[in-house]
């Protein structure tokens, strides 16, 4: 006759390990951060570097972003690599309002963030001036791995916000 063992019945080993809890917001945080799509908008020579972080020496798929995304439609982060002039805003604005949302950007280089060294009447001072930045990434050029890190720390600022309907904003803030 075999003996019966009560532990037997509370332990079961086909499910150790397969529970997991957590909140909803963290679990679609979680999922947010790190399978972000880009759409890069490579409009001058920091596309280069933007293309290097790609490669198998930085490995952007680390993060879960290694899908560049050239339709719109199948991105949610924008990466705004370059010189912005003024004739080339309104294809980056319409680009930008045809993204799903939740969406975010990431200004790359001093020519995306500030304008760099072109004070003209022809270049934007700024992508901030035309839609919402989430991340700036400074250097002229900067290096691929300023890229990775700035979307380090968007992953940062993804697992911290909310889920709801706080991502659906259109204009950029006051």
């Amino acid at each position: 006759m075999a003996e019966s063992n009560p532990q037997h019945a509370a332990y079961d080993s086909k499910i150790e390990g397969n529970i997991i809890f957590t909140q909803v917001d963290t679990a679609i945080n979680w999922m947010r951060k790190n399978s972000l799509w880009p759409m890069p908008m490579g409009l001058a020579c920091c596309a280069i570097e933007l293309m290097g972080s790609a490669s198998s020496r930085f490995d952007i798929a680390r993060f879960g972003a290694e899908v560049m995304r050239f339709s719109p439609r199948q991105a949610d982060v924008m990466i705004v690599a370059g010189t912005v002039t003024y004739k080339m805003s309104l294809a980056v604005k319409r680009i930008w309002d045809q993204m799903p949302a939740p969406k975010w950007c990431i200004a790359m280089g001093a020519c995306a963030s500030s304008g760099g060294m072109y004070r003209s009447y022809a270049v934007l001072q700024g992508i901030d001036h035309l839609i919402p930045v989430d991340v700036y990434v400074s250097g002229c050029p900067p290096r691929p791995e300023a890229l990775l890190e700035g979307l380090m720390k968007l992953q940062d600022k993804i697992s911290k916000e909310s889920s709801s309907a706080s991502h659906f904003r259109t204009e950029v803030p006051a």
